[in-house]
């Protein structure tokens, strides 16, 4: 990997990436979702065979097959999912709000918080399959107390569904599952079909036709966010070890080739040796191809004098993750602003948090951690307000909503108060 210097270019010019726009795709995706709310369910096994290449006689996976699937998922992973399963609830567990009354002068006011009816989670296939998504997506869902969970993910080519995600469904308590993916899903959620039920909200990270369809149907349903390729952003002093550097990048890396992976440090030796590291242990993946795509698109290693230097960059890049690999990493915490998780020290890496440690995996994308924030219980609740004004406590508000409103030219909202206060 070639090293860069923050002297010789900005933190903008060095990470600036040639990723699609949801745009870019508007048209195609559009094309998809009317055809899925015109023709339904025969749209989405149509889409399956085309974009799929499967078969898909049912669109709703069956108990038989739920059954089957935990039979075939090995028993010590169906323990790994119950640890986790425990560790995300103790988590979100804690995210729970509660809504409040209050009174003033006679007055009763107040915010109910209420769950959402029905939530949608795509859970992608592809290059990959993700049962951490089900579980981070699914178990903040039942602990605001959403009614029904529906999931979706694309079928494999003999029209079935990846037995480690139904044993993630069923262990985080998904109520329905659909073996249906794409914008062709996105679109089913939000608009049902004959055997997919329409939802209030769609949560859960897709490709780029995913995102788009998200997109466009923003406003029919809520969505979580836009979710684009998912990057690390590394900060490393002299203390950090380049071989466990270069672990991390390359696990990011190996999501896929739009993924970004990138280290900043405040040391030419770890930087050369975790150049090398890279180069090394590429070779000896599985995925070494996407990883090379991957790195050469997005990949670097950028030097800075100071750790300052290197924090004002990671609050500029706003990564989706974020590692402190540092000698007192929670003596620098406090200065980031701008990051959708922060893994401290140097035994902490991102991967911990995919799977296992609790906090959620589901995280603001490209930039986005400016203004976004993790996923969490409060995404699958909304807030409801409510007032009540006695006869008393309506009189003694009456002069004052009367002129506020004759302030703003509104004679009929005057005289909403003005009649029952008796003038």
């Amino acid at each position: 990997m070639e090293i860069f210097s923050i002297k010789d270019q900005t933190i903008a010019e060095l990470t600036q990436t040639d990723a699609a726009e949801t745009g870019d795709y508007a048209a195609v995706v559009q094309e998809i979702i009317d055809t899925v709310r015109r023709d339904g369910d025969e749209a989405l096994i149509d889409y399956s065979a085309k974009f799929d290449g499967a078969t898909v006689t049912a669109l709703k996976v069956s108990e038989a097959e739920i059954a089957a699937a935990l039979e075939q998922v090995a028993p010590d992973f169906l323990r790994v999912l119950e640890t986790a399963k425990a560790n995300i609830a103790e988590f979100h567990e804690k995210q729970v709000t509660q809504g409040f009354m209050m009174t003033r002068n006679g007055a009763v006011m107040g915010q109910r918080v209420i769950p959402l009816a029905k939530v949608g989670i795509y859970v992608p296939g592809g290059t990959a399959a993700y049962p951490s998504t089900v579980l981070m997506n699914a178990i903040p869902a039942k602990i605001a107390g959403v009614k029904k969970i529906v999931l979706v993910t694309p079928p494999l080519k003999d029209g079935s569904v990846n037995p480690a995600i139904l044993a993630a469904a069923k262990v985080a308590g998904v109520d329905e599952i659909y073996r249906v993916g794409g914008a062709q899903a996105v679109a089913a959620l939000a608009y049902g079909t004959e055997s997919v039920p329409k939802v209030d909200k769609i949560v859960g990270p897709g490709n780029i036709y995913v995102a788009a369809a998200k997109r466009l149907v923003y406003g029919k349903v809520d969505i979580d966010m836009i979710a684009g390729p998912s990057d690390v952003l590394i900060v490393a002093d002299s203390s950090a070890n380049p071989v466990t550097l270069a672990a991390d990048m390359l696990a990011q890396a190996e999501h896929d080739v739009n993924a970004q992976a990138i280290l900043v440090t405040t040391d030419a030796a770890i930087a050369e040796k975790t150049a090398a590291e890279v180069q090394r242990q590429t070779e000896l993946l599985p995925r070494k191809e996407i990883i090379r795509q991957s790195l050469d698109n997005n990949g670097k290693i950028i030097l800075v004098d100071t750790l300052e230097q290197a924090l004002a960059a990671a609050n500029e890049i706003a990564p989706e993750h974020l590692e402190l690999c540092v000698a007192e990493p929670f003596a620098w915490l406090d200065k980031v602003e701008n990051a959708g998780s922060v893994f401290l020290g140097h035994n902490t890496p991102e991967v911990l948090g995919d799977y296992l440690a609790g906090p959620n995996h589901t995280l603001p994308t490209e930039g986005t951690a400016r203004f976004y924030s993790p996923l969490s219980v409060d995404d699958f609740v909304k807030h409801s307000q409510y007032l009540y004004y006695g006869k008393a406590a309506m009189q003694a508000a009456a002069d004052d909503v009367i002129l506020f409103a004759e302030t703003e030219g509104l004679g009929g909202h005057a005289n909403s108060i003005r009649l029952r206060k008796g003038e």
